[in-house]
């Protein structure tokens, strides 16, 4: 599966969620469903201004982990 590691990237760089989605001109609840690892999908437009945000590479945020799928609620995320 892939692991978000969308919060120890924000906890590094001491930007709140809030802070994020407004910079990204992103809702809340879709940062939050990211940051949650509850999406199923990214586009590369997000993440590639996460990452410009962020000051970050996609393996920062991105992780695979060998395992099951989490459970819960998925969503794709715009």
């Amino acid at each position: 599966m892939i692991q978000v590691n969308l919060d120890v990237m924000m906890a590094k760089r001491k930007i709140s969620l809030g802070e994020l989605a407004k910079r990204m001109d992103i809702s809340l609840a879709n940062l939050s469903i990211l940051k949650n690892n509850k999406c199923k999908a990214i586009r590369f437009g997000t993440l590639s201004s996460l990452c410009e945000i962020l000051e970050c590479e996609v393996g920062d945020i991105l992780v695979y982990v060998k395992g099951d799928e989490p459970d819960g609620t998925e969503s794709d995320l715009d």
